[in-house]
Order: C-alpha cells, then structure tokens, then sequence
C-alpha cells in the first residue's frame, strides 16, 4: 500500500464481507471466519493477526503468509493554531496525499483524499495544479479514517463524527474504490456508521454522480463556485465535459427534503464571482432545489492571481441568497496556517 516497487502482500483493508469470505474459504477456513475478519479490521480495528485470538493460530497463520492488514500510520502531523490537524500520508507512485482533522465543539471532521493528485485542473485548486499521479485504493483510503481514529481514541479525544470526501482528488472519478469505502464505512458487519455522517463532495462528475445518487444515501456537495457557463469553463475545465445544467438538471430528479443533503460550495474571489448579478444568476440556477449555499474565502496559493472577496461582499451574497430562499452560510476558514484549508491540498511538506 505504500510508495515502493517491490512486490507486496495485498492488504485485507478495503475488502469487504463477501471478498473476506471468498479468501478464508480459498485457505480452507469455514466461512464464518470471514465475518471475524470483518470485526477485527473494522469493528475492533486492530492493526495485528496477533489480536485475532478467535481465529486459530494455523489459520492466521495463513493470512499472515498471504495477506497484510494494510494499515500504516502517517508519516508527518502538522498542528494548526486554530485546532485543525493536517496529516501526511504515503499515496502511490510516490506521490504523498493529505488528510485534514476539523475538531470542532462537539463534531471531529475528517477529509479525506481519494486520489493522489486530481485530474480536475481547477485553476483555482492546488491539488489539480500540482498535477494527477493514480487513484488511491479503498485500503489507502480506510487507512485514513482508521488511523487518525485511533490516534483521536489514544489521545482521549472524542471520535470521528464525520467523513467528507474533499481532501486530495475528485472521489467520482475513482468512483469504485469510494463506494467500496463507503459500504464498508455503513454496512453492519463494517464500521457501521449512519449515511448522513459522509458528505462526497464533487465537481459534478456524471454518470458517476447518478451512480452515487442511486446507490447510496450519502449527502452531497457540488463545486460550483459560478453559475456562467463560460467563466465556469475558464476556472473548472470539468465544466466541457460534465455541465453544471446538466447536473443541476439530474438533481431535480432527487429528493433532497428528507434524510439526505444537498450543498452547493462557492468560493468567492473579487471582481470575478463576487457581484449582486451572480448572486441573481445563482439563484435562477438552483432556485427550486432543497439545498444550502456555503460561501467560502478563497486561500491564496502559488502561481494563481486570483484575490480573496472581501468579507462584506460575502456578507451581501449571503444575505441575497438567504432573502431568496436559499439558505446560505459563510464556512470559516481552517488550517491556513499548514497548508490545509480548502483548495491548498498539495501533498507537500510545510
């Protein structure tokens, strides 16, 4: 799972049940024991064959000739004045990828990267400029999730409360090594946790996102961050191959009133998307939709001459939105200080 060339064992991380059941009945064990695999990866979460003290000592010994957990703890941590965690994982091809902790009050946010790099090329973005180096498996990602986790439990912190796929890459376009995270991160025999505590966040990147919709319960997030088409283009190269009418028009499809949630992200920059006629342009766009608007400051990053909109331009758009039905709110920003608020994902040292 790591960045070398050498032949590895594949890790057990990232499989689920019924891959489990699959690799203990080709080792000759009954199929029960695929269900204690599960426990111990996902429920127990341990990092050792030794811990398995149900399975016996022949048949773990097995796995362990054949198989390795998966697990690997983040090579760099780096604190933020305001709380925020960034962590420095190893991804592929020897591209390293970040995953950023947001404690806040009684909520412990995770980001998580699904792909080492992105092929996106938002301009605004730099994970996309920093070019796309391969999509991260479902063990790369858990790992993520798992490790930070139990760093929170070793630390006596209160646990993960939330997972959004909005850290390095765009999650639909690793499309089934993230749905396999996210059976593995609701189903029972997983992690089991609730739908409504994962976001995927995406630039609208379809059929994927009919795919998303369809299989799973998860809320979402769409990069907007414009509603004209040809400004879209500019910024957000995505924006040929997967318009955001189309996607808004997918959506109307879907109901977004009860259990899951729909959210629009837009970072706003001056003298660009920043003005009362975008915020009118926004609201034709998604007028009608059971969503929320969050506004966000842009972060500077290297080689983007792109400006920040000022806080009472925010404030304007926020309140138009708002007084046109649109709930809408100003995200806070976090991490700036190491590199890890949104948009500054590069998978570099600080």
């Amino acid at each position: 799972m790591g960045t070398t060339d050498e032949k590895r064992l594949p890790p057990l991380l990232g499989m689920n049940l019924e891959e489990l059941t699959k690799i203990v009945l080709s080792g000759g064990m009954p199929s029960f024991v695929g269900r204690q695999l599960s426990d111990w990866l996902y429920h127990k979460k341990v990092s050792s064959f030794d811990r398995m003290n149900n399975i016996s000592i022949k048949n773990r010994e097995w796995l362990e000739a054949n198989y390795v957990i998966g697990r690997e703890k983040p090579l760099q941590e780096f604190k933020s004045a305001d709380g925020t965690r960034k962590y420095l994982f190893n991804g592929v091809k020897g591209r390293k990828i970040e995953s950023v902790l947001i404690p806040e009050h009684d909520r412990a946010t995770l980001c998580v990267s699904s792909q080492a790099g992105c092929r996106m090329n938002c301009y605004f973005c730099a994970t996309g400029r920093a070019g796309y180096s391969g999509n991260l498996s479902a063990a790369n990602i858990l790992n993520q999730i798992l490790e930070i986790s139990s760093r929170l439990t070793r630390e006596s912190e209160d646990d993960l409360t939330n997972i959004v796929f909005m850290g390095m890459g765009e999650p639909l376009d690793n499309f089934h090594e993230v749905r396999k995270v996210i059976e593995i991160l609701t189903a029972k025999w997983g992690l089991a946790w609730s739908p409504k505590r994962i976001t995927v966040s995406t630039v609208g990147k379809l059929p994927q996102l009919k795919d998303l919709l369809d299989t799973t319960k998860v809320h979402l997030a769409v990069s907007l961050h414009t509603p004209v088409t040809t400004l879209r283009e500019q910024i957000m190269p995505a924006q040929k191959a997967f318009p955001i009418s189309s996607v808004i028009r997918l959506l109307r499809s879907y109901d977004f009133s009860h259990q899951r949630r729909l959210s629009f992200e837009y970072i706003m920059w001056k003298g660009i998307n920043d003005d009362i006629e975008h915020a009118k342009l926004l609201v034709s766009l998604i007028k009608g939709l059971d969503c929320r608007v969050n506004l966000i400051r842009y972060h500077k990053i290297e080689g983007v001459d792109l400006i920040p909109a000022s806080e009472e331009r925010m404030i304007m758009f926020r309140n138009f939105l708002n007084s046109n039905g649109i709930i809408s709110t100003i995200r806070a920003s976090r991490g700036e200080d190491i590199m890890a608020a949104c948009g500054m994902l590069a998978g570099k040292v600080c």
